[in-house]
This record gives structure tokens, sequence and C-alpha cells, in this order.
């Protein structure tokens, strides 16, 4: 509890909403749940209180359900948005419902109601798929990543021609964008790197220390710490050595980072934030004439489905990426007609050697 006994309120509803919040945030905090979590839990209760002019110890079923109604109709809410929405106030409204918190008798006491759980089975958001994105959000083709990473260069020789101060910034966004793709990298995975995690493989010596990337801001759960892995160099996409090499050879110095080791520094001597790799992409998509609905993830996307393709184990993937269940890494691929094309031949010729002969276009032999 953290209402003191025997003080009374100025205004009562409001001040034991905010300490029931306060309570909760804390019973999260011990369990070392991120403040971001924290933050949008508390919004979206204060949120359902605004919509429906109601306290917790009000609320009933019709009033939640009438609020996620009117979010999917005026806000546009997609179903995983709405089922993290129930969720945590399925999660704040057991704490409160909670006996060892204590929150329902001094409802009783002081408004005569109690709070009590009004979102169970009946009325969640049930997960019916394994992909619930936008359709629009998909792995980019070998066309259009060439057709990015050249508008990405394009945007360098369009700011040196015009003598503008962006020419070191575009080629930093250029090759940022290129080491995203082609270790597989989830946002803040690029943008933790610094320059002691470019690892080396002694199996490829001829990569140097670019051979592979020690990955230390990798997606966490339930409250840990981020997760770690290695990110090997796959020979594919070795292309990056030469502009990754010169961007830290050449380029970052001329930003005049001084002590500072992120790889992807600034014009202010600061790390590049999150939000410019996402502006940085959609720069260079738009230039590039891509689908806008396309955004940063896509390019992991690409790394995964491009991996497959290249007939690299499933297994090998997973790890390559960090997912923690190969179901999850399905998801991301979408192979493409080409490569299904090439399996379904494979498997014809090996079950029917006498009558598919592989040398005609993929023709069965006559």
């Amino acid at each position: 509890m953290v209402l003191v006994p025997g003080i009374g309120l100025l205004q009562p509803e409001r001040s034991v909403l905010e300490a029931m919040l306060e309570g909760w945030s804390r019973q999260q905090r011990v369990r070392f749940l991120k403040a971001d979590t924290l933050r949008r839990r508390r919004r979206v209760v204060e949120r359902l209180v605004d919509f429906s002019g109601l306290f917790p110890w009000q609320w009933t079923a019709a009033e939640v359900e009438a609020f996620v109604d009117h979010l999917r109709s005026n806000a546009g809410i997609g179903p995983s948005t709405a089922r993290g929405y129930v969720i945590d106030l399925r999660l704040f409204l057991e704490y409160l419902t909670d006996g060892r918190y204590g929150w329902q008798p001094v409802c009783v006491e002081r408004f005569g109601e109690a709070p009590q759980q009004v979102l169970d089975e009946w009325n969640m958001v049930l997960h019916l798929d394994q992909y619930e994105g936008a359709p629009g959000r998909r792995p980019l083709s070998y066309d259009e990543v060439q057709a990015l990473f050249d508008a990405a260069d394009d945007r360098i020789d369009r700011a040196a021609a015009g003598g503008r101060k962006g020419v070191l910034a575009a080629h930093r966004d250029s090759v940022v964008l290129k080491t995203i793709y082609a270790f597989g990298l989830r946002r803040q995975e690029a943008w933790g790197l610094d320059l002691v995690d470019l690892r080396r493989n002694p199996k490829v010596p001829a990569y140097g220390d670019l051979g592979a990337v020690m990955v230390r801001w990798g997606k966490s759960s339930r409250g840990g710490q981020p997760k770690r892995r290695t990110v090997l160099l796959a020979p594919q996409m070795d292309w990056i050595v030469q502009p990754l090499r010169l961007s830290i050879d050449e380029l970052r110095p001329r930003f005049d980072p001084g002590g500072l080791g992120a790889l992807w520094v600034t014009e202010r001597r600061s790390r590049l934030a999150m939000r410019g790799l996402n502006e940085a992409f959609a720069a260079v998509r738009d230039l590039a004439g891509l689908d806008p609905v396309l955004d940063l993830h896509c390019l992991r996307h690409s790394y995964v489905t491009h991996l497959v393709e290249f007939d690299y184990p499933e297994r090998f993937v997973q790890e390559q990426v960090g997912h923690a269940y190969a179901s999850t890494t399905a998801i991301y691929t979408a192979v493409s007609d080409a490569y299904r094309n090439t399996l379904l031949r494979r498997s014809l010729a090996a079950r029917h050697p006498d009558l598919w002969n592989d040398d005609i276009d993929g023709e069965a032999g006559q």
C-alpha cells in the first residue's frame, strides 16, 4: 500500500488512482521491467479512465470493450496493439484484486465499490495468426535491395554536387543501412554498436576485424538484460567489408568523435540516435521509389530470407538473428518463387532421375 492511513484526501478518487498506479509500478520495478514498459502500461490505464470517466473500481467489461472498440474504429489499431492494451489492463486489475495488496477493502471503505477483474478469455483479443503486421511489410527482393543501396549512394553524390554539409552524414547513413542488412541487425542492435564490437573470424582472416560483430543490445525479454550474440559475416555479404572499412578509417574520424566509442556518430560528436536510423531509411526508400509501407526492420526480414535462399541451415539462420524459436525465424522468411522452383526441381530430380532432365531449363526430359 502507498496510501497513508487516517489521512483525509482533497481529491480522494484521483489520489487513490495515483496511489494504485504507483503501487503497480513498484510491483513491476522489483521485477526489473523496463521503464518504457511501465510508462506505456500506466498510459493505457489513464486513457481508459479519461475515455470512460470512471475509475478502476467502477469499471465493467462494457467500459473496456467500448474503449477498445473506439480505438479500433477511430485510431485504426490492429489486433496486436489491441491485445497489448487488453493485457495491460488485465494485469492492472489482477494487481488491484490481489488480496495481498489490500486495494479492495480500501475502495469499499472509501467509495462503496471494489475493483473487479472484468477481463478474461471471453473478451481477450485472440492471437490467431503468427504474423499480424501490415501486409505491406515484407522482405525486399534482391533488385529492391540494390535499388535502395544505389539510392543511398546517389544521395551522397547529390550532397557533394550541391556543396552541402550533409555529405559525411549521407555517407554514414549509406554504410549504416548496408551494415544492418549485411548482418541482419535490429535497429537497437545497430544503434548500440561500438568499435570494440567488431570482431575477427579466425576462419576467414581476409575479413580482418570485420568478420563478425558482437551484438550487446539484443532484444531482451521479461525484464531481463539485453541479450548478446555474435553475428558472423556470411560470404555472400562480404561486399560490406570495403565500405565499412572506409567508413571506420576515413569517414568516422572526420566527425571528430574524440573518445566516443560509438561506431555511428553525428556532427555533434554524439551517438547516432535510433530515430536517425529510421529517418535515413525513409529518405533513401523514398529516393529509390520503393513502397512507403516498407520500414527499416524490413532489411532484417530480407537478411533472413536471403540467407535461407543461400541454402544456410535453419538453425544457423536462427542463431545469426538471435531468435529463441525457429517459428519466429519462419515468420520472417518469404522466399522467392525462383528459389522454391529450384527446390522443387532438386526434389524431382532426386525422386525421378530417369524422367527429370535438369539441364533443360527446369522442364521434364522427353
